[in-house]
């Protein structure tokens, strides 16, 4: 089975349905597997006095609290079900991160396929056990956190008797440097837990997700914008639809590319195993009845006929017919005698 790519629209709607519908097309049209979203109520999520993150003030100023920010870009019930009927129609899976209980409870009312849990809500542990308790597949990001705490969060959900998890190595900048990528602790993940991994992605660019498949992710998830120059918090740290696209043919290519992992001759290279090696060949014409020296043979392709490995067997034997100059050695021209 291929790796899961989730088309993160996130926010990148500006608290427009419109907009969200072009997100879904440009996911849909990428061949991703789902497109998400994010699911919350302002009042539930942060206090009024809250401060931007740095790389929000970058990206949209300080005219605006964190709490008028977010309060815009929230998504009503009926959104979620305009949404979610589009993305049937577009034939991708809706997906949406919840961010409070109330939030859960409606996207489980709408009846979501699996939960996504955000890197910044990992260590609350009664979001995780509320969630988990719904017994549906969760795909935790763990950005921000040590190893310890994704083992706590693990225990939480597993104490809800509910194992259906993923994990999603993940640096919380935005963008990510590539120094702080630390793609190698996505298999650390798999090794300490014993789980299904994958990759959030804050790079720029797509080949940071590309290796990430390459190196057996499960989940793929990368921030889509219709434009990077768009007025909102996560847009610059975003694909635009042509980028998706390119991201999700590279992973696929890399897919097809990774094989079976058995070492045999592959379908493509038959006829170039036939040019490119080399056969027991006649350096000069051997009448019928002489005895065959290693001096009358020599090593030339192409390979369809007797293999180098076998001179020695050869050696030795009588012609049993002329066997012109410069030509390939048969079994049919010789015959084989014990001494």
């Amino acid at each position: 089975m291929g790796c899961f790519i989730i088309a993160e629209a996130g926010v990148n709607h500006n608290g427009d349905l419109k907009l969200a519908k072009k997100l879904v097309d440009a996911a849909a049209e990428a061949k991703c597997d789902a497109v998400k979203f994010q699911t919350f109520k302002a009042k539930w999520g942060l206090i009024k006095s809250a401060k931007k993150a740095a790389y929000q003030v970058k990206n949209t100023g300080q005219e605006e609290t964190q709490y008028e920010m977010v309060k815009k870009l929230e998504l009503s019930e009926q959104d979620h079900r305009e949404l979610i009927a589009y993305c049937t129609t577009k034939k991708i899976i809706f997906l949406s991160t919840p961010f409070d209980r109330e939030s859960v409870d409606l996207l489980h009312r709408l009846h979501i396929s699996m939960f996504k849990i955000a890197s910044g809500e990992i260590t609350n542990k009664p979001l995780l056990k509320y969630i988990a308790k719904k017994q549906k597949p969760m795909i935790l990001s763990t950005g921000m956190s040590t190893l310890g705490e994704v083992e706590e969060a693990l225990t939480w959900i597993y104490e809800e008797d509910n194992t259906q998890v993923t994990l999603l190595h993940c640096t919380s900048n935005y963008p990510t440097d590539m120094k702080d990528v630390n793609l190698r602790a996505m298999e650390t993940l798999k090794k300490a837990f014993q789980v299904d991994v994958g990759y959030s992605d804050h790079t720029l660019g797509i080949e940071v997700p590309i290796a990430a498949a390459a190196l057996g992710a499960k989940v793929i998830e990368k921030h889509l914008t219709l434009d990077k120059e768009m007025e909102g918090p996560d847009h610059k740290a975003s694909l635009e639809p042509h980028e998706l696209r390119q991201m999700v043919d590279s992973i696929r290519n890399i897919e097809s590319a990774l094989g079976s992992g058995i070492k045999k001759v592959a379908e493509g290279e038959k006829d170039t195993r036939i040019v490119a090696r080399k056969s027991i060949v006649a350096r000069q014409k051997i009448t019928r009845g002489e005895v065959i020296a290693e001096e009358m043979l020599c090593i030339k392709r192409p390979g369809n006929g007797i293999p180098p490995k076998y001179m020695g067997q050869i050696v030795g034997q009588k012609a049993i017919k002329d066997i012109e100059e410069d030509t390939l050695i048969s079994i049919e021209d010789i015959t084989f005698h014990k001494e």
